[in-house]
């Protein structure tokens, strides 16, 4: 057996360093990588080799990617190409969309643990409008209040918790809370900043979707992003042209679908509450246990639905323990979870979406903002006394919102806030589902989130009860299993 490591990420100032001493050099680029490996599957020399060729013949190979990619369709050779970025003074709506794709992997600036100051941006697309004006001074009423809140929730919280105000290892927690509440006023417009991994395949994605959105700001995004890597690695990233696919489906669909829902006389309506489990896979308990056999027997599926529906109670309870009886709450469920499926709308915070926005495995779809949704306001800003300032800052958003709106409907959600609501739509499979649990019911959870995920997993228990049988925060996690079996789980310690 011989083991290599083929290469790794490097930051591009090492790479400018280690390259001025031979600025002649052409093989510093990930596309030898994708060359060889594209090359194993009908090559009979060993990979290492084949990747010393590939660095030796550098025009050979980007020939060789295009050749793959674009006539034989084989984009996956594309994966083997890694690429890092910083991305940097884009807003909290741009975000949105930068991490819509699932394959792609983020760390974002938190407005949770970073304290925000006045830096916001002013889309393009009312930069020589008249509405410039009211837009900037809206934003800066919207952060004067995020001060405010900030330093007033800071002095209740410590007040709330003097046990905690007195440890100084506490004061990072406590400030958190503070600024959790406080960002719930600040705009779309918001600064941010995320680091974002992907590889070239997703690239070339990520760069034809910003090329066909209707956002400038997007737009502009993906010409620099499509700049940065088309020097550096030409023959991998090649569809990237406008799409009118991406460009023109959404807009027709609107169109079709509001002609289709007026003829109708349908209009809009509420849901009782705020999270509604609008879908869910019948018999998921049996499909889950039929699944798990299947994967421990030699029969087929039929046979394996056939045998569950003959279980006893105990039975099948036994199948559920013993598929999780050594779990620990970093454990993702066994694969067979994922074919129960369950549908949600859920009634949410831009705040609140900020954050189930990346449990990217589960189908995520979203109506646009609407400022007649209303507001999420934290239970700490009424409890401050805040709540009367912040309905009256939400009214002036709201108003200048819909003067914006009339003449740039796209641009408009910059001014809206963290607190405005949208409706989500939103699938996941009961693996999935464990996963948000374990992580968002959480104590150290966001509270809204929290609230969301306690919501989505009760009524998910009451549709599929044994196939939720051990779901909970990762904090719960011991008493969920205790109860199941009578003891807690065993500790297994990192090294």
């Amino acid at each position: 057996m011989k083991i290599l490591l083929a290469g790794y990420n490097l930051d591009t100032d090492v790479i400018k360093d280690l390259t001025k001493s031979n600025p002649a050099r052409a093989d510093v680029t990930p596309e030898t990588l994708s060359a060889a490996y594209a090359r194993i599957s009908r090559d009979p020399r060993s990979i290492d080799e084949l990747r010393q060729v590939a660095r030796q013949e550098v025009e050979n190979s980007r020939k060789s990617n295009k050749a793959i990619i674009f006539k034989m369709g084989h984009h996956s050779v594309a994966e083997h190409a890694i690429f890092n970025f910083d991305i940097i003074g884009v807003s909290r709506l741009a975000l949105e969309e930068i991490e819509k794709f699932r394959l792609c992997s983020f760390t974002e600036k938190s407005q949770r643990y970073i304290t925000l100051e006045n830096d916001f941006i002013i889309p393009v697309e009312l930069k020589m409008s008249t509405h410039i004006r009211e837009f900037s001074e809206t934003v800066r009423l919207q952060f004067a209040f995020y001060k405010k809140c900030y330093e007033t929730l800071k002095q209740q919280v410590k007040e709330k918790h003097p046990q905690e105000a007195a440890d100084p290892k506490k004061e990072s927690l406590l400030d958190g809370w503070a600024k959790e509440d406080a960002r719930y006023i600040t705009p779309l417009a918001a600064c941010g900043q995320v680091g974002e991994t992907l590889n070239a395949r997703n690239l070339e994605l990520v760069i034809r979707r910003f090329a066909s959105h209707p956002l400038k700001e997007v737009q502009e995004l993906g010409r620099k992003m499509f700049n940065l890597v088309n020097t550096v690695a030409p023959s991998i990233i090649i569809f990237t042209d406008i799409n009118e696919y991406d460009q023109k489906t959404y807009p027709a669909l609107r169109n079709l679908s509001h002609a289709i829902l007026s003829s109708q006389q349908i209009v809009p309506e509420a849901y009782p509450g705020d999270v509604n489990l609008v879908e869910y896979s019948l018999h998921a308990d049996d499909s889950l246990l039929a699944a798990l056999v299947h994967s421990s027997s030699k029969v087929n599926y039929r046979q394996c639905l056939q045998s569950v529906r003959l279980m006893k109670p105990d039975q099948k309870k036994d199948i559920i323990k013993t598929a999780c009886q050594h779990m620990q709450f970093y454990d993702a469920a066994l694969r067979e979870f994922e074919y129960p499926a369950l549908t949600y709308e859920l009634f949410i915070s831009a705040s609140c979406f900020a954050q189930l926005k990346r449990h990217r495995m589960a189908t995520l779809t979203t109506q646009d903002y609407d400022p007649d949704l209303g507001v999420v306001i934290p239970d700490a800003i009424v409890e401050a006394g805040l709540d009367k300032e912040f309905k009256e800052v939400i009214d002036k958003t709201n108003q200048v919102y819909r003067r914006i709106v009339t003449d740039f409907p796209l641009a408009a959600p910059y001014i809206l806030t963290n607190a405005h609501k949208r409706r989500v739509l939103m699938k996941v499979n009961a693996r999935e589902l464990y996963h948000i649990s374990r992580l968002r019911e959480d104590e150290h959870a966001q509270w809204e989130i929290r609230k969301k995920t306690a919501k989505m997993c009760d009524q998910a228990k009451r549709a599929m009860p044994l196939t939720m049988t051990f779901i909970g925060a990762k904090d719960e996690f011991p008493k969920i299993f205790e109860q199941e079996f009578g003891h807690p789980p065993k500790v297994v310690l990192p090294r």
